[in-house]
């Protein structure tokens, strides 16, 4: 099989790219539980679309076809034993179908594109999806002519994506970690900041060539790397020169412009007809924001209630394994395993086999900090009391305004950017630390200069924080553009575990005694306070809101815990710098551009958050 490592690990546990890792050699058995078969499927321009099909060997009776669209390779053989994530799907029996997208692996096609336009006069990844499920059922034998799909990540944006155009035999979808907006949010940008590391690596990958092809450092430490290539449009002329579209349509679209609006494919979502079980990760260090977006999309018109809406624990695709652990914080239960049994395969099962009952709630949480399953009426929950904690200029943060007129300040210097992990920094594939640097314990800023830092009193009580966070700083620098971070951290008491009786060097480093847990983390960037559309400067020291939505959340702080918030001004290599100098394409900034400014955080700044009544 063809290889793929790091972060594409998480998608072995929903798709073949398993059978490329490395792993122990499993036990030798004497029959695979699938047939496989291969198949070329012609699509609507005659483009043929490199397809396998695995059916169960002992099925009895018709069976519905589960489906996966993926660029990232497919089986070349039936795997050796039933995939543990598989699992309580295959015990209700499905034909399991993989295919690969135009112009990857064994498809026909031009270049990849990552294009998610729908388009009704040319072919889209909707209509390929229509035309694949349209040829399976008049192909496959004893199929019982209803079709599934469903995938994490780019398989997660295929099987949102067929909801804008869906075929009538279409009858249930999962999107699991999709995204809808590649502007705003997930894969290539944060509120328009770009994503760094993630685009360079990811889009590499993508279009470099047909095949998986992971690109290549000569720095141990990817900050050394990304700070030494300077701009966007630096790294592009001098690594890429013209190989991957994507990045160089990025940097000459740094606005949110029409390209980027016409990939907006969940506007075009209408009336919820096909029942969805839209799925994210709370810690998803790659698509943490798109399953929402469509649940919202779909709830502005969904009579029949077909829409729902599960998130966790987890990082990205972390639910398709155990989900026993936030990075080092154990959870207690495997909530991956949970979620499979006891949420998506009776979803399917109900859609698709028409046995089971119909799931009777819009949202179901694995709540963090309770460590435990809630589920809901509606989302978000309606018994819910706005509370404003409060930045004060002393460091403290508390639910009282604080009184008169004062600030912080610090100097962000994009000579010496706030790293967004402790360094040495991996690439994002080829190693473990990319899959869970959002739970990362923020000790390792600890004393830098250009971080602030809010802390609360210990809770004398717990406190459920359920629905939409977001903070409001008002603030100033002295450049003409400007980038704030908000992160709002759980801080864990100084007595969570007992002390090792017979340590080994570094436990004492790594225990839970005071680790500053994440909850939300977000970017702003200044050039765009008043629009997206349009970058415009900032007025040097002119003191103003600045809005950074932290996303929905569900997370008990617990008694003894403290709150904390921190601020600064880069998030380096995960984010692009910015030169704080104002320039119209901010990709195109010259070494010069980049300048030090004196970013301050003012009376009125505040996170809000929904807590439980």
């Amino acid at each position: 099989m063809r290889h793929i490592a790091g972060a594409l690990l998480l998608l072995t546990l929903t798709a073949p790219v398993a059978a490329r890792q490395q792993a122990a050699p499993a036990p030798a058995v004497t029959q695979s539980p699938f047939t496989f078969s291969r198949a070329m499927i012609p699509m609507r321009d005659g483009v043929k679309l490199e397809t396998v099909i695995l059916t169960p060997r002992d099925a009895k009776g018709p069976l519905p076809i589960l489906i996966q669209r993926t660029p990232y390779g497919i089986f070349d053989k039936a795997p050796a034993t039933m995939p543990a994530a598989w699992a309580a799907l295959a015990q209700d029996g499905y034909i399991f179908v993989f295919q690969s997208m135009r112009g990857r692996f064994g498809s026909e096609g031009a270049q990849f594109t990552l294009s998610t336009e729908i388009r009704d006069d040319a072919t889209d990844e909707a209509s390929d999806a229509a035309d694949s499920i349209d040829w399976l059922l008049k192909n496959v034998p004893a199929n019982n002519g209803r079709v599934g799909m469903w995938g994490v990540s780019y398989p997660g944006l295929a099987a949102g994506i067929a909801l804008a155009r869906p075929h009538p035999a279409l009858k249930a979808v999962s999107p699991q970690a999709p995204w809808t907006d590649y502007f705003m949010h997930d894969d290539l940008h944060r509120y328009g900041a770009m994503r760094l590391t993630y685009a360079y690596d990811w889009l590499h990958l993508l279009q470099a060539e047909k095949t998986n092809e992971e690109p290549k450092y000569d720095s141990y430490d990817s900050y050394d790397w990304f700070l030494a290539a300077g701009s966007a449009d630096d790294i592009e002329r001098k690594y890429f020169k013209g190989r991957v579209p994507m990045f160089r349509a990025m940097i000459e679209n740094p606005d949110n412009n029409d390209f980027w609006k016409k990939q907006r494919w969940a506007e075009r979502l209408g009336k919820t007809t096909v029942p969805t079980l839209n799925v994210t990760g709370f810690w998803d260090q790659e698509d943490p924001w798109g399953a929402w977006e469509v649940h919202r999309k779909q709830q502005q018109n969904d009579p029949d209630n077909l829409s729902i809406m599960v998130a966790g624990p987890w990082n990205h695709g972390g639910w398709r394994g155990k989900g026993d652990m936030l990075g080092r914080i154990p959870i207690g239960s495997e909530s991956g395993t949970q979620f499979r049994e006891q949420i998506e395969a009776p979803f399917f099962r109900h859609w698709l086999h028409g046995t089971g009952a119909k799931p009777a709630f819009e949202a179901a949480m694995f709540q963090s900090g309770s460590w435990a399953w809630k589920r809901y009426d509606s989302w978000p929950p309606k018994r819910t009391v706005e509370k404003k904690l409060y930045l004060h200029a002393d460091g403290k943060l508390a639910f009282t305004p604080a009184t008169g007129a004062a600030c912080r300040d610090y100097v962000s210097d994009p000579a010496n950017p706030v790293p967004f992990r402790q360094r040495p920094i991996s690439p994002t594939w080829g190693a473990p630390d990319w899959a869970t640097w959002e739970s990362d314990d923020q000790r390792f800023l600890g004393g830098r200069p250009d971080v602030l830092t809010y802390t609360s009193a210990p809770l004398n009580a717990d406190m459920t924080v359920t629905g939409s966070v977001a903070a409001t700083l008002m603030a100033s620098t002295t450049g003409t553009d400007s980038d704030f971070v908000v992160k709002l951290i759980d801080v864990f008491p100084d007595n969570v575990e007992e002390p090792a009786e017979n340590p080994k060097p570094g436990d004492y480093a790594r225990s839970l005694n005071g680790y500053q847990l994440p909850i939300a983390m977000e970017i702003r960037r200044g050039r765009w306070l008043d629009g997206f559309e349009v970058s415009k400067p900032l007025v040097p020291k002119k003191v103003r809101a600045w809005d950074v939505p932290l996303h929905d959340r569900d997370h008990v702080f617990k008694r003894g815990h403290r709150i904390m918030v921190q601020i600064q001004s880069s998030w380096f290599p995960v984010i692009d710098r910015n030169p704080q100098r104002f320039v119209p394409n901010i990709y195109k900034a010259k070494p010069a551009d980049y300048v030090k400014a004196t970013q301050r955080v003012c009376t009125g700044s505040f996170i809000a958050l929904p807590v439980a009544g």
